[in-house]
């Protein structure tokens, strides 16, 4: 194809994903496929949902026992549709997409990581401007020439913003008639970002702050700086400007936690994100089938999972690797420890205290990636 759109590589191994086969809607032109977390129509809760974009069209599933169910739940159809991403209408859901159809019907659709909804992003956006692939392109060389550095974590970077010696300094500004008592200017925090080592260049500066915009760690107040977040592109959102205003955003605000959730911040949390990425695990108790955003940590090594439809930035459960084995499990029959008839990519870590977590990726190549990843920080 011409449009620029990225095809999945192994479009062998994608009919196998999840162990289904292709229905007919499906047919043979998958683009990309994958978790999402969707927001609910009538329901307003949000759910992990199998999402397949076709050229036309993306379809979404519900999984249940660890396999994808053979017929859609819904489809969003592209014809006209517009995308909007980042979308900052959630603030405890930095990473959403947000899909206005040709019938004005809104469709959110969360993600695990930046890359991650980036990703579909622009695959979407191919799709839905497949005759245009000027603007696909362009879209592509706008996203390629946006990338946070990978030694840089934002999380990381307001962590230092908030430190009360070395952090930035907030002061009461006046704009429009109302005062913003803990403020900052767009100039200070780039002279703050060059000083504290995280750029080196004002122009890498405004980068990272035009990044902790769209991830929502920050939010522009006042009508210069509101302006340009609204009409800049992507790495023009932020202004490094005495002038400009800005605060932290509501959902980074502290809270009052305790000696134990400090402990475990300190401790697990706060190794280096080697992957992250959505994967289904089974259940301790009842042994169902959830789907759950895993990341794992190095220095030290930790894999925490995270439940997606939740808004808790929270780990719902975790262990450390150290100790542990994994491999993965093969595909003759249901292995022993295994409730359900879930065949197919799936994977086992014992804890060094022989606790048994068995886990399912979407299709054997996943799944090797995973192992590998965990056994290179164990």
């Amino acid at each position: 194809m011409s449009i620029g759109v990225q095809l999945l590589p192994n479009f062998s191994a994608v009919t196998h994903c999840l162990g289904h086969k292709l229905n007919m809607e499906e047919g043979s032109g998958i683009l990309k496929e994958g978790f999402l977390v969707k927001k609910g129509h009538v329901v307003h809760n949000w759910k992990a949902r199998w999402f397949v974009l076709l050229q036309d069209r993306l379809l979404y599933y519900k999984v249940v026992g660890g396999k994808k169910e053979s017929s859609p739940k819904g489809r969003i159809l592209l014809d006209g549709c517009t995308i909007t991403c980042p979308c900052l209408e959630y603030e405890n859901r930095p990473l959403v997409i947000k899909l206005r159809t040709k019938t004005n019907t809104e469709y959110f659709l969360d993600s695990c990581s930046r890359e991650e909804r980036d990703s579909w992003a622009l695959d979407i956006t191919g799709a839905i401007h497949a005759g245009n692939p000027v603007q696909v392109q362009q879209l592509h060389l706008q996203k390629n020439s946006f990338k946070l550095p990978s030694n840089i974590s934002l999380n990381q970077i307001i962590d230092k913003m908030h430190d009360n010696s070395n952090g930035i300094k907030l002061t009461p500004n006046t704009r429009q008639g109302s005062i913003y008592k803990e403020s900052f200017t767009g100039s200070k925090l780039v002279d703050w970002l060059i000083s504290s080592s995280f750029a080196a260049s004002r122009l890498e500066a405004v980068t990272l702050a035009s990044m902790l915009i769209e991830e929502n760690f920050i939010k522009p107040v006042g009508a210069q700086s509101v302006e340009a977040m609204r009409n800049g592109d992507l790495a023009e959102q932020f202004l490094d400007d005495s002038t400009a205003l800005y605060l932290f955003a509501e959902s980074y605000k502290k809270k009052i936690i305790s000696k134990e959730e400090i402990h475990l911040n300190i401790l697990e949390l706060s190794g280096t994100i080697v992957k992250q990425g959505f994967l289904i695990k089974q259940g301790h108790k009842r042994k169902n089938w959830k789907v759950r955003r895993f990341v794992l940590r190095a220095d030290p090594a930790f894999l925490h999972y995270y439940d997606p439809t939740k808004e808790d930035n929270r780990p719902a459960g975790g262990f450390s690797l150290r100790g542990c084995l994994v491999s993965a499990l093969e595909d003759n029959g249901v292995p022993t420890g295994v409730k359900g008839n879930v065949q197919g990519n799936l994977f086992k870590i014992i804890t060094k205290n022989d606790v048994h977590y068995y886990i399912q990726a979407s299709c054997k190549a996943e799944r090797s990636q995973w192992i590998e990843a965990i056994k290179q920080v164990t």
